[in-house]
């Protein structure tokens, strides 16, 4: 005989041979030939045999709440409120009554989580492990694709999904404004010179849609129709004309980039010639132009001024000889000149040497 004492909050299972008997509450009991399993109603209740064998015993049963977690679902146990543990598949059972118990089960064969599990939750070391996170930036658009089939287009945030055996890829796109460089484009003009030409361009994706799903690489396939309208344009002119055009090429080009922009998804925002650069024969030739261009430009002065003087000779000359006492000035003035320049005078000859001076610098009536 065996002497069992069950205490308040607990319950005891009785056995026989390991068959079970029955269920005794709080109180004192003597066995014979029995044994008892006691248990705490604030701990899970764990069976010590098939469960479904105890449940048959309906007042065990009305004592205990059981859950079952198929195979592709997980059960997220709670106690007042805050998470205890993370159950996989199987069959679990906890004594009703003392402790506030819930429990949130779901289906992780599907993508989405519930609202029920919220990102607190799903950020807990012990739900981490089933679920995937991506973060979609602010400056991009993302399109996922779930079991390599499109399924919706992704703005800025971060996107929550079961770790299973779906798969999830994001295709992700810069919805900032960015460059394009075309550098070293060769290139003949239509009178056969050759040039290499620097450009740039500007755009931003408006469709990501369009630029990712129905295009391939649309990056590359912008810089090809810009390299072909650029092709095409300076290929239509001589060297000159393409000179004397250069700032119409950007906007022209442009224009024409546009529309096969907008197939891709894309708004070009900016086009723009950086450099044209002349093989040296061509830039040796271009310099010899420009210095004869100077040297005409020179000579064109130089006999202007030249005609200026002579005019101004030819006016003051008129002048003389019609005053002969601004001649009689002149004169003096080159007289003056000639003094500058010396420094000592020595004067010989006859006594008229006075009245040949007198000559010089009085004007004669």
């Amino acid at each position: 005989m065996k002497r069992v004492q069950v205490n308040a909050y607990q319950v005891g299972l009785v056995f026989k041979n390991g068959v079970y008997q029955r269920m005794i509450t709080e109180g004192n009991y003597w066995l014979w030939n029995e044994d008892a399993n006691v248990y705490n109603l604030v701990h899970p209740f764990h069976a010590p045999v098939e469960l479904d064998i105890l449940l048959q015993d309906q007042a065990l049963a009305d004592m205990l709440e059981v859950y079952e977690v198929k195979d592709h679902e997980i059960a997220l146990q709670y106690e007042k409120g805050m998470l205890q543990q993370v159950l996989g598949p199987g069959r679990y059972a906890f004594w009703k009554g003392l402790v506030a118990r819930s429990m949130v089960i779901a289906d992780i064969s599907q993508l989405e989580i519930p609202a029920t599990i919220d990102r607190a939750t799903q950020q807990q070391p012990k739900v981490a492990g089933f679920v995937r996170s991506f973060v979609v930036e602010n400056h991009e658009q993302a399109i996922m694709m779930v079991d390599g089939k499109y399924d919706r287009l992704l703005s800025p945030g971060t996107y929550s999904f079961w770790k299973n055996g779906i798969t999830v890829q994001l295709a992700r796109v810069d919805m900032r404004q960015q460059q394009l460089e075309i550098n070293g484009q060769e290139i003949l003009t239509r009178d056969k010179a050759g040039l290499r030409i620097n450009a740039w361009a500007q755009y931003r994706v408006t469709d990501a849609e369009k630029s990712v799903l129905g295009n391939k690489e649309f990056d590359k396939q912008l810089y090809v129709a810009f390299q072909l309208a650029l092709r095409e344009y300076v290929a239509g002119y001589g060297f000159d004309e393409l000179l004397e055009k250069r700032d119409t090429i950007a906007p022209l080009v442009l224009e024409q980039v546009k529309e096969k922009a907008l197939a891709l998804g894309v708004e070009v925002t900016g086009f723009g010639i950086r450099d044209i650069i002349l093989p040296g024969d061509m830039k040796e030739i271009m310099n010899q132009v420009l210095v004869a261009e100077k040297k005409a430009q020179a000579n064109i002065i130089m006999r202007r001024e030249e005609t200026a003087s002579t005019r101004s000779l030819l006016n003051t000359a008129k002048l003389m000889e019609e005053n002969a006492m601004l001649w009689k000035l002149k004169e003096m003035e080159y007289v003056e000149k000639i003094a500058d320049k010396i420094s000592n005078i020595s004067v010989s000859g006859n006594g008229m040497l006075i009245e040949q001076l007198k000559q010089i610098f009085v004007s004669q009536k």
